[in-house]
């Protein structure tokens, strides 16, 4: 068996490396709590369960999807964003489903790069961002998240050449793995910046919909000329409690689209026509409550842990989204790799290490808020006995 040369280029990916580690600590008898791995610890949504049982038990959900999605989904997301966003969406030719983000961000660099491209990629961000690019042969340019900057990258940084390269640009706010919320004026220069030069926006907009404190985020969308340049990957995993059912949708730029359909309609065959229908239930105004009751649970818990790791000494700021909370490691370690591993060899606790998620998250761990109260208090009751 020969694999191919490409699959040499990308790192083992990390969560797959976590749920290594877990399997053999609890293995050895050890109780490892993971605080690592953004899966939500709690059930999806009744109402979403329940349409997709309906679904389910309808034959005519039971044959080839298409591609493009049911009507009445794709409506449906269309709606959501007019409601939500104040975004104005062609539910024909700017809206069509995906087997999950990660699908769907992997597939826009199958769509739109050649070897000789460039993609400009958060940095820290989700590693798909830069495992896409690499997979099909081209080249990421990392874009620092400046923390003075509130984890925003100084596009003037970015080089002419590569600029010009560049054909797609990766961000994300709420972001992961910073918890940041997009900085005044950010989407704007974005918009400029991709006019300029001939640059499609990619904006995964996996966590709009947990965020605190009265934040509300935006839609990339709803900054004006952002659908001439650019495309918006919404997930109902994290918002929805739905990260096995593999639902989210493209929306944006109908050309960019156009060509997602060409190639998605040569990779697969579309998304189960009963998780398309729960996806039609989770985006019912029914369900706004329900993912509001959810982010009181992970406000809880983000206070929880920042005060827990304020008393061990560690100078964290709660954030305003996401699930997780973006910490400085303490010092004397050599890397957040090497803290992150004597956390979990002397407690027994998984936190991620930041530097995995790309070199300007060296310096920082993340925590993970989809654990249990009461686990997530003894993990961080752990670590801050370690000091």
């Amino acid at each position: 068996m020969r694999p191919s040369k490409r699959l040499s280029l990308i790192p083992p990916y990390l969560f797959a490396q976590l749920e290594r580690k877990i399997a053999d600590k609890k293995a050895a008898g050890v109780d490892v709590i993971s605080l690592g791995i953004g899966d939500p610890d709690t059930p999806t949504y009744p109402p979403i369960v329940a349409a997709a049982q309906t679904a389910v038990a309808d034959p005519s959900t039971h044959q080839y999807p298409s591609n493009r999605g049911r009507t009445d989904f794709r409506e449906a997301v269309a709606a959501f964003y007019a409601r939500r966003f104040g975004v104005t969406l062609d539910a024909e030719t700017e809206v069509m489903p995906a087997i999950g983000a990660k699908e769907c961000i992997f597939n826009l660099s199958l769509a739109f790069l050649d070897p000789e491209d460039v993609a400009l990629a958060s940095d820290p961000g989700y590693p798909v961002y830069t495992g896409g690019p690499t997979l099909v042969g081209a080249s990421s340019v990392l874009m620092p998240l400046v923390p003075s900057l509130g984890f925003a990258p100084d596009l003037d940084a970015i080089s002419a050449e590569d600029a010009a390269r560049a054909k797609l640009m990766f961000l994300n706010y709420p972001n992961n793995p910073t918890g940041a919320v997009v900085p005044d004026g950010l989407f704007e220069r974005v918009v400029a910046f991709a006019r300029e030069h001939d640059i499609l926006v990619v904006h995964d907009n996996a966590y709009s919909e947990t965020t605190y404190d009265g934040y509300v985020a935006p839609s990339f969308l709803a900054t004006p000329g952002a659908k001439e340049v650019g495309v918006e990957v919404f997930s109902l995993s994290k918002g929805y409690n739905m990260t096995g059912w593999r639902c989210a949708f493209i929306t944006g730029n109908a050309d960019a689209i156009a060509q997602y359909w060409r190639l998605k309609s040569n990779i697969d065959s579309g998304l189960f026509e009963a998780v398309q229908l729960a996806g039609v239930a989770a985006l019912d105004p029914s369900v706004d409550a329900e993912v509001a009751a959810m982010n009181d649970v992970y406000k809880r818990r983000r206070d929880l842990v920042c005060d827990a790791l304020r008393a061990a000494g560690v100078d964290v700021t709660p954030p305003k989204g996401t699930i997780y909370v973006w910490a400085p490691v303490p010092a004397g370690y050599e890397s957040a790799a090497a803290y992150c591993e004597h956390v979990l060899e002397e407690t027994g606790v998984v936190v991620s290490p930041g530097g995995a998620y790309g070199a300007s998250g060296e310096g920082f761990f993340r925590i993970s808020l989809t654990t249990p109260d009461e686990r997530l208090l003894e993990a961080v009751e752990r670590i801050r006995q370690l000091g």
